[in-house]
């Protein structure tokens, strides 16, 4: 890639402070497992993270690592590894990806940082359904290859009005699972910790909120793909003091770009909405490719779900099933059409994009009429694209491209 071609995309100095921060989560992780304490717990990424941090674990979390092989274009080597061992090409490419690269002994952590051998192994595997059912698959598949404890909470799905009764329901099953995390940390339940670390992940997502609002501002700070990178922190370092500081770092900086009018994208023209989950292993290209468009891709479905504002430190079991259940993939078609009203509205957007992922039915909300009753509803127009997060055997890039074009053209017509 030409050197040209790079600096397109401009420069977000708060990148050091960030690259730092996850080595650091990385290195403590390798550390942990090589040494036997603390106790390590692999977490779904909107699993009950802060009551195992309260309760001494570090914590992994799979998708995250499913999302940096698809950013390092490696899983395609490991999809069909776990499709040889019967996992199907049709289900998440996160788990195909992640089971097939442990199965191969490889990782990309192994070569972004020295002495990494592999991911951390778990000593208990925690999730939650409310993303989608293949998690409990995924962890299970862990349970019987490493003979650990997979436990984990059964959301209710497709849902408009959050019920007492839903949320009572999670909060008993959360609270079941204490007696096995305390054997397993040898570490007792203690609620003003579990308080204590529901209060900074409560900070750092409102932090991180701030930092997605920005782009409420015209030109936009940020793009959706550089907040891909940056959400990093409030999916594997909330409730911790080092993710608030590093989006006060953040926020700081972008601040300071709306105050001088320098947008992610030169000479702004046209400002999108990314519905669906990233293409990992095309963001670089897709962000030139909307440059050389003048087309600001300002906000998203999917950065959007990692903020939590009903997190209550006062009411900590409670708090943490409602803010659990309230994300957007958990909410049925009325809910998710308004949310992205508001959005539309918010950010001043001119169209929406679709993202169809082959292997994530949950996140690709194209598949029952929306951009049609959307584009009806709020006068613009949509497109969607077919792809994968991590399977680019589910993506054309000259098909994907010449529509896009299209779209662009499409907007400059109105």
């Amino acid at each position: 890639m030409s050197q040209e071609k790079i600096s397109k995309i401009k420069k977000i100095q708060s990148t050091g402070h960030l690259r730092k921060i996850m080595a650091d989560y990385f290195y403590e992780l390798d550390r942990a497992a090589k040494e036997g304490s603390p106790k390590v717990a692999w977490c779904s990424s909107v699993g009950p993270a802060e009551l195992l941090l309260s309760l001494g674990f570090v914590v992994h979390y799979p998708e995250n690592h499913g999302a940096v092989l698809g950013s390092s274009r490696k899983a395609n080597d490991y999809i069909p590894v776990a499709n040889a061992i019967g996992y199907s090409p049709d289900i998440c490419s996160y788990l195909t990806s992640d089971v097939g690269s442990f199965i191969k002994k490889e990782t990309p952590l192994s070569r972004a940082y020295e002495g990494i051998e592999g991911v951390a192994k778990p000593d208990v595997l925690v999730y939650n359904t409310n993303q989608c059912r293949d998690v409990q698959d995924w962890f299970n598949w862990y349970s019987r290859e490493l003979g650990v404890p997979a436990i984990g909470i059964h959301t209710y799905r497709n849902i408009g009005e959050i019920k007492d009764e839903y949320l009572h329901s999670i909060v008993k099953q959360t609270e079941n699972l204490i007696p096995t995390l305390e054997k397993i940390s040898g570490n007792k339940f203690d609620v003003d910790k579990f308080r204590e670390v529901l209060s900074l992940s409560r900070e750092c997502t409102l932090m991180w909120k701030k930092v997605l609002e920005a782009n409420a501002a015209i030109p936009a700070p940020i793009s959706f793909f550089d907040a891909t990178i940056h959400m990093g922190p409030a999916v594997v370092l909330r409730g911790s003091p080092q993710a608030v500081e590093y989006y006060k770092v953040l926020l700081e900086e972008l601040n300071e770009k709306i105050k001088n009018k320098d947008g992610a994208v030169e000479n702004e023209k046209f400002r999108l909405y990314w519905e669906g989950m990233p293409i990992w292993g095309k963001l670089r290209d897709l962000a030139e490719f909307f440059i050389d468009l003048r087309t600001a891709v300002v906000a998203s479905t999917y950065c959007n779900s990692w903020i939590f504002d009903s997190f209550d430190p006062k009411d900590p079991f409670l708090s943490m099933a409602r803010a659990y259940t309230e994300i957007f993939i958990v909410r049925d078609e009325n809910f998710k059409e308004n949310y992205i009203e508001n959005m539309v509205n918010k950010y001043k957007l001119d169209g929406i994009l679709f993202h169809d992922a082959k292997t994530c039915p949950n996140n690709s909300n194209n598949r029952y009429g929306m951009p049609e009753r959307l584009a009806k509803k709020l006068k613009i127009p949509s497109i969607t694209i077919n792809g994968d997060l991590n399977d680019l055997r589910c993506y054309s890039e000259e098909q994907a491209k010449t529509n896009i074009e299209a779209f662009i053209e499409q907007l400059e017509s109105r």
